[in-house]
């Protein structure tokens, strides 16, 4: 368990003064395109809290992003990469390899979905796996163009910016984007115009149409999705979509990648979000969770997918760093003694209850969706019960300076910026996950 006491507590204003010093400090050297949810300054964290340098302790429903899924000082990461850092911090895999990127290799052959043979190779952030994953499908099906999905989140790259549906601020005034990218739709239950019972099938079918009419199917290299859209406001897309899409994929030659960066490594109470829908993808992507905290990504596909790049032809000085490969087996091992899955579900169980309470009592939530602990609510305009759902990006700024100021971290997100999402570390304790859901709730109240 983490040395952090589990216990919120609130001493100054938050960002307190400390924090308000160090702000000054970084607007001077940092350079302002480098944004911040919250400036307050981390002096530890742990478990479900993060404490700053003014000595508050803020519950934790961010998790840096969905990465301290085992908590930000879990024992056996903490462990293993210090022995690691001991015996040495790099010799660059492609140089000199060693046993610990090979080791991550086979968890992640056992893990993800399919029993087929797998391979892996190992990167530094999510951006540069999804990147990787677009070049092994470009070599093994020599084709070039990519589809995504209206929505969809890959990546700050130039290729992963320009597979990235949102325009701020990911992509504005940074282009030009990489060609050969197509979007189409996606199944958005809630704003699906017909409904969303009807979303899947008919989603499916016109992402597929534009795929034939617009690109032609035998030109397409891969279709990349995330089982959850995660910055596109945790979309669990209608179900019938992704096995439809897989299956054509697989009918076409097509590689099939699942973009698991956010939602692996048991954030939706599975291993995998796209094992909900028994969906087994050519090549997966991983980042985020696997490490607990250290930079490390993957790809993991089909064994003769993932050969088809020539020799030297994948990797990166960095990449499958030894340390970095050390915490990732004490997160996976983490994972499997706690039971990380079945704390997820136990997560969605209590947030999805606290949460639909509180939609009884505020129109302004349209909808509570996601699995585990990747949960979100949509906030609309109050009064469009009829119908019209028009989105409220205002009441998501402030219920979450209102939670903030409470000492809870949250995070927004979505194309239109009007929802709330909630990634608690699945170490959280029962108590913290249903104080920081008495704090927002409090916070409804006073919007």
């Amino acid at each position: 368990m983490s040395a952090v006491p589990q216990e919120r507590r609130v001493v100054t204003a938050i960002p307190g003064p400390k924090s308000l010093e160090l702000q000054a400090r970084r607007t001077a050297t940092v350079a302002g395109g480098v944004g911040s949810v919250l400036p307050v300054f981390t002096t530890r964290a742990g478990g479900g809290i993060v404490e700053d340098v003014d000595g508050n302790r803020l519950i934790d429903f961010g998790s840096g992003i969905a990465v301290t899924s085992v908590g930000a000082s879990a024992e056996a990461v903490v462990r293993r990469a210090t022995a690691q850092l001991q015996d040495f911090t790099h010799t660059c895999f492609m140089v000199t390899p060693y046993e610990g990127y090979v080791e991550v290799c086979e968890q992640l052959a056992e893990l993800t979905p399919g029993d087929h043979a797998k391979k892996s190779a190992l990167f530094n952030s999510g951006a540069e796996a999804v990147e990787n994953a677009v070049k092994i499908a470009r070599a093994y099906t020599k084709r070039q163009a990519v589809v995504v999905f209206d929505h969809g989140y890959h990546g700050r790259t130039n290729l992963t910016m320009g597979m990235t549906a949102k325009n701020m601020p990911y992509k504005n005034g940074f282009g030009p984007f990489a060609p050969e990218i197509y979007r189409v739709p996606v199944a958005y239950g809630y704003r699906w115009p017909t409904g969303a019972e009807n979303a899947g099938a008919e989603a499916s079918a016109q992402a597929i149409e534009m795929i034939n009419k617009q690109i032609g199917a035998e030109n397409v290299a891969a279709i990349i999705i995330e089982p959850v859209l995660g910055e596109g406001g945790f979309i669990e897309p209608a179900k019938g979509f992704l096995p439809a899409i897989s299956k054509f994929a697989t009918d076409n030659g097509i590689v099939f990648v699942a973009d698991e960066i956010q939602s692996g490594f048991c954030r939706t109470g599975q291993w995998f979000a796209c094992e909900d829908e028994n969906v087994v993808p050519d090549l997966i992507t991983t980042a985020k969770g696997i490490a607990g905290g250290l930079p490390l990504a993957a790809v993991t596909g089909r064994a003769e997918i993932m050969d088809a790049p020539h020799a030297g032809g994948l990797g990166g000085t960095y990449g499958g760093n030894p340390v970095a490969c050390a915490a990732a087996l004490g997160a996976i091992e983490t994972m499997k003694e706690l039971d990380l899955n079945g704390k997820a579900k136990r997560i969605e169980e209590v947030m999805k209850g606290r949460l639909t309470a509180m939609q009884e009592k505020y129109d302004v939530i349209g909808d509570i969706r996601g699995r585990g602990a990747m949960i979100a609510i949509e906030l609309v305009e109050s009064g469009t019960k009829d119908g019209s759902k028009a989105p409220n990006a205002a009441a998501a700024g402030a219920l979450a300076k209102a939670c903030h100021a409470e000492g809870l971290l949250v995070l927004t997100c979505g194309t239109y910026g009007n929802v709330l999402r909630f990634l608690p570390p699945l170490v959280i304790g029962e108590e913290l996950l249903n104080e920081g859901l008495d704090i927002l709730e409090t916070a409804f109240a006073g919007i």
